[in-house]
């Protein structure tokens, strides 16, 4: 009795075949949302209706959206965390990279480890933490800023009531940015280490002959040689930045804290679709942060390319 054969695959069609889990995948969850988002930023929609209920609206979620003062305020305060977040992580994460770099041989990878842990941490568990850590009373860091109090030439640095980081306007956006930039700053350093071990050796020993001391070494060979990993760095620490959402939906329970003071355009978003209930808006806001963010980006691209020195092909 012969068994009955399989049809052979084409040689043509088999890598289509092969990439036909990973291309269904990201048809449906990733090419669908973002054209049904595109097609619901124009429409008028509460989900609890049902899709019948959609109407077309045109431009008027948008129209609503760049009127709406929680939008600009929301953008503001984004802008605002990823300057003040930004900006310090690669201003110490480029010198402890150094640091470590020259310091550390053997133990080196266990330090690395140590500073990219609160990367992979939750970030849950990390705005649960924090928030322990900022609690008025009881907190450490209002503890430690007592402890500092009778410490001589400290006194006026000092405030004299604990503050209340997460009830204050004025405090909930440096809270959020302490968050961030201990998170992050790891990440930022292993990328810079990352890109140190690429540099020749024999560069540093020739400079070193030629008279070049440690501090004329990392501005003419260091720098120079990090420039495109800090231009990537830089373009992952301007999107990240204005997609924030975790650190401060947590820290400040969803709603953005005193005044709206920590809410960011992300958060803004999840308000007015799952909150609000308007889909639309929602979608609308979500495509003008695109754009922003693609400003923003062209922006610090261009940035770079100005402050290029003739002659570097980098």
């Amino acid at each position: 009795m012969k068994r009955p054969q399989l049809p052979c695959l084409s040689p043509k069609w088999a890598p289509y075949v092969f990439l036909s889990p990973f291309l269904l995948l990201f048809l449906v969850f990733g090419v669908f949302p973002l054209v049904f988002s595109l097609y619901l930023a124009f429409q008028s929609w509460e989900p609890a209706a049902g899709l019948s209920t959609m109407k077309f609206v045109g431009l008027e979620n948008f129209s609503f959206a760049l009127q709406d003062e929680w939008f600009w305020k929301s953008l503001k305060n984004t802008a605002w965390l990823a300057i003040a977040t930004g900006v310090p992580q690669h201003l110490v994460a480029i010198p402890l990279a150094v640091f470590i770099h020259g310091a550390y041989r053997r133990s080196r990878n266990a330090i690395i480890g140590i500073y990219f842990l609160p990367y992979i941490t939750s970030t849950v568990a990390i705005a649960m933490m924090f928030t322990t850590l900022f609690s008025t009373d009881y907190g450490v860091i209002n503890q430690g800023l007592r402890a500092l109090g009778p410490l001589p030439g400290l006194g006026w640095l000092l405030p004299a009531q604990p503050i209340d980081w997460l009830n204050h306007a004025e405090n909930v956006k440096p809270a959020i940015s302490l968050v961030v930039f201990w998170r992050y700053l790891g990440f930022n350093t292993v990328l810079y280490l990352a890109a140190l071990q690429t540099i020749p050796a024999d560069i540093y020993e020739a400079a070193t002959m030629d008279g070049a001391g440690r501090w004329q070494q990392f501005w003419c060979i260091t720098l120079p040689s990090l420039r495109p990993m800090i231009y990537f760095g830089v373009m992952l620490s301007v999107i990240g930045g204005m997609q924030l959402f975790e650190e401060p939906f947590i820290l400040t329970g969803g709603r953005g804290g005193t005044d709206q003071a920590g809410m960011t355009t992300a958060m803004y978003m999840y308000r007015t679709a799952f909150e609000f209930n308007d889909f639309g808006t929602a979608s609308a806001l979500s495509w003008l942060l695109f754009i922003f963010v693609a400003l923003l980006t062209w922006l610090t691209k261009r940035a770079f390319r100005q402050a290029q020195p003739q002659g570097d092909g980098t």
